[in-house]
């Protein structure tokens, strides 16, 4: 039986005090016996928990009662264990890295599509400009090899500071096209669509909620194999179920 609460989170916004917040966010996750963890940076907060539901959403209200986190809406899977071994609450200099401080979500965002328009838009094959639609995962390798979108374009990177350079390298390659950029739970395809942006492409947008939000508002449709993910389940499949089975074992 699936009782144990997953969930994950980010948000683009300003935290100087990240380090007081630091301890403040692993006492309040030790004392509801949560286990996961909470990247901090000056850029925003980045979060993976697991426990009984009632004590991650009591998590999640406290830190809603935080003005900068009021908005803040998690994902939700399900699993019959606890995923991860043990709590950590880490303050970083990105809450993923990229190594380009030109690119500061929280001063706007990229534009964003709702999964019900993306499966829209990959059933008729263009969006509603008639423009071609292509999508591009901007995960690594190994969280590929467990499943993408159909025909998406994968740039094999190893690590996401890789991509800044493998857009320059293939932009001429997408400038005639309407690019929908993906990865786990939003937050790479963030910063990956200003980036695009940056660079002069025009029609370039992230999918609301990475393939987390779409696997759970639209299923599996256009998609093959599971989504990684960074826990013990190792990878879920479109019912948000743990399918560890779909992660090659070199993975």
């Amino acid at each position: 039986m699936n009782t144990v609460l997953n969930i994950s989170a980010y948000k683009f916004v300003p935290l100087p005090d990240a380090a007081v917040l630091r301890e403040l966010l692993l006492q309040r996750a030790n004392a509801l016996q949560l286990k996961g963890t909470i990247l901090l940076a000056e850029e925003g907060i980045n979060l993976f928990l697991a426990g009984p539901q009632w004590y991650v959403r009591g998590f999640v209200a406290q830190l809603q009662g935080d003005a900068r986190f009021a908005d803040i809406a998690p994902k939700e899977s399900w699993s019959a264990t606890q995923p991860f071994k043990k709590m950590l609450v880490k303050v970083k200099r990105e809450i993923i890295r990229m190594d380009h401080p030109t690119i500061q979500p929280a001063l706007g965002r990229a534009p964003a599509v709702s999964p019900a328009t993306v499966k829209r838009w990959l059933d008729q094959g263009h969006d509603d400009s008639g423009r071609p639609v292509v999508t591009l995962d901007t995960r690594n390798d190994y969280e590929v090899d467990a499943g993408t979108f159909e025909g998406a374009i994968d740039w094999r990177l190893t690590k996401f500071t890789e991509f800044p350079q493998a857009v320059r390298d293939h932009k001429a390659e997408l400038e005639d096209k309407t690019v929908i950029s993906f990865c786990t739970g939003g937050i790479r395809c963030e910063k990956a669509a200003i980036l695009m942006h940056e660079l002069g492409l025009a029609h370039v947008y992230q999918i609301e909620g990475g393939i987390l939000k779409y696997f759970e508002e639209v299923g599996g449709a256009h998609y093959t194999g599971g989504c990684f993910v960074f826990d013990e389940r190792r990878a879920v499949d479109a019912q948000l179920k743990a399918a560890p089975e779909l992660v090659r074992p070199e993975a």
